[in-house]
């Protein structure tokens, strides 16, 4: 029987299901009690069970039951029913009264009997805080007692003190062991091994989680009063996909999440030994060539000096996520920035050596929807130099050589310069006269200077919306505004998203979102945006945070 189905089916679903929804629920319960969610613990002490080798540790900081507000929207109520329907338990009379401030959710080890042959079977510990021991102590009796009745097979076996409880599942069932250790902690597994690891653990500190250097360096870093956090140990994360990393430069990584008087703010810290030499000096406000981009974009990236972004600690770290988690070489953000990959392939250019690498100033890139929500439109913007200069002019060149014209026009009194192709279209004639044939101008691109900038566009409307629409920059949009508020100061710039403007082509791009949403639905149905942004000065670490603004807030 497959030990590590069974219990997804049971617990860990759960588990995960409940993290989701409270941490959805948060910016429900945030208007009505912002007091009362600040945790009471901004470490998870269920680390001392994890071991050190774990890939994987996720904890809720709270009490499920403080999120109050989600009971309007009926969502923790049907959870809570249909988690335990099959165990015949009953949530709030069996678990409530005892249910403490953690929920924490580890993988322990990626096999639990490390034998190749019958497969990778991980280990998986659910560990949930008492505040009433007696009480946990009964709920444990309980479900072990009616997973008999069922017709399981119960195994009872005192180890180092502590009662473990496990069953011999029938086929149709799961596989569990439970135990109560000391007054603080229920725990659930799915093998016996895996509790007394966890027991171990504890009696010999130097096994657990708390011991690990690693882990201790990126638990600093977790902000006061966080709701959640999750701890990654990446090569153990690789190597339980499968994956060879071709480069590992970061060891670990720590998430937490907390609330923002207008929404949520999840941090994340990405540790390494070597150090770390940032791409450009951080930015103390956001970059003037934000006032270029109009506020109907649906995603806007700002900073400073892409000269040597391919090989700046972030790429590497992009380059180890994606491996790591998205397991393809190619990555979500090449298939987001698709529009401008296809003028890569149409002009037979590389963004990185051909306009990347003289771009040493600031710099603003958007892609702003159509209105049939097709391809969407593209702007570049970036701080005029010498080097920009140099630049434009070897565009200017490559669109020779392509074939295109550079043609002079005129925009609200502003000169322009465009890239044009001349194409012959058939005309239907009367058939004595034959054939007749029209000369048509197709824009390839644009671009023009206004003040310090050098401006790119994909297209006429979209330079006219710059030139025409100057006070309805993004940069004056309050939902803007509030949502690179939440990021700190100084940074490395910012990479903004409008969810509803962009939604239609994340999902077209990255189909699996879609099913992120159902999962996640009360959550989406309120996102209006989200910003990342990178900071920090530790030479040591990347630190970075994605900021999700939500109506309402």
């Amino acid at each position: 029987m497959n030990k590590q189905r069974s219990f997804i089916g049971f617990i860990v679903a759960g588990a995960i299901a409940l993290l989701v929804i409270a941490i959805v629920g948060f910016y429900w319960f945030f208007a009505k009690s912002p007091a009362n969610l600040i945790a009471s613990n901004s470490q998870p002490g269920a680390a001392i069970f994890v071991s050190k080798l774990s890939p994987v540790m996720v904890s809720l900081l709270a009490n499920p039951d403080r999120l109050q507000a989600l009971e309007r929207e009926e969502e923790l109520s049907k959870l809570k029913t249909s988690l335990f329907a099959k165990s015949g338990i009953d949530y709030k009379q069996d678990i409530q009264p005892w249910l403490g401030n953690e929920i924490t959710l580890a993988i322990t080890t990626l096999d639990i009997d490390r034998d190749l042959e019958n497969g990778q079977q991980p280990g998986y510990l659910l560990a949930l805080a008492t505040k009433q021991p007696e009480k946990s102590h009964e709920f444990v009796e309980l479900l072990f007692s009616k997973r008999a009745l069922a017709g399981a097979n119960l195994a009872v076996e005192q180890y180092k003190g502590v009662k473990l409880i496990s069953d011999n599942s029938q086929p149709e069932q799961d596989l569990l062991a439970g135990a109560v250790v000391g007054e603080g902690f229920v725990l659930f597994a799915n093998d016996p091994k895996v509790l007394r690891d966890a027991i171990n653990n504890v009696q010999a500190p130097d096994l657990n989680l708390t011991s690990s250097p690693e882990y201790q360096k990126a638990s600093k870093e977790l902000p006061k009063g966080g709701l959640a956090v999750a701890f990654l140990n990446l090569p153990i994360v690789a190597k339980w996909q499968g994956l060879e990393l071709p480069e590992q430069t970061y060891d670990s990584e720590i998430i937490s999440l907390a609330l923002n008087p207008k929404g949520l703010l999840a941090e994340t810290t990405f540790l390494t030994t070597s150090e770390i030499v940032p791409l450009s000096p951080p930015l103390s406000k956001p970059v003037g060539a934000l006032q270029y981009i109009p506020g109907s974009a649906g995603l806007a990236i700002s900073g400073s000096n892409l000269s040597n972004l391919g090989d700046s600690d972030l790429a590497k770290l992009w380059k180890q996520a994606t491996a790591t988690l998205y397991g393809s070489k190619e990555d979500v953000v090449s298939r987001l920035a698709k529009p401008l990959a296809d003028v890569q392939k149409r002009w037979g250019i590389n963004l990185p050596e051909d306009i990347f690498s003289w771009v040493q100033g600031e710099y603003a890139i958007a892609l702003l929807p159509d209105k049939e929500q097709t391809t969407p439109h593209w702007i570049f913007v970036v701080e005029k130099s010498e080097s920009v200069e140099q630049g434009v002019a070897r565009l200017d060149a490559i669109a020779s050589s392509n074939g295109l014209s550079i043609s002079p026009l005129i925009i609200d009194k502003q000169k322009i310069s465009a890239w044009t192709e001349l194409t012959t279209a058939t005309k239907k004639s009367d058939a004595k006269e034959g054939a007749s044939f029209s000369i048509e101008t197709k824009v390839r691109g644009l671009h023009t200077t206004l003040g310090n900038y050098e401006i790119f566009t994909s297209d006429l409307e979209t330079m006219n919306e710059i030139l025409t629409t100057k006070d309805n920059s993004i940069i004056d949009n309050p939902n803007f505004q509030d949502s690179i508020a939440a990021i700190p100061l100084p940074n490395q710039g910012y990479i903004y998203l409008d969810w509803k403007k962009s939604q239609n082509l994340l999902e077209r791009q990255v189909p699996i979102l879609k099913l992120v949403e159902v999962l996640g639905k009360p959550f989406f149905n309120n996102l209006r945006s989200l910003t990342v942004s990178s900071y920090g000065t530790d030479t040591r670490s990347l630190k970075g945070g994605v900021f999700f603004k939500l109506h309402n807030s």
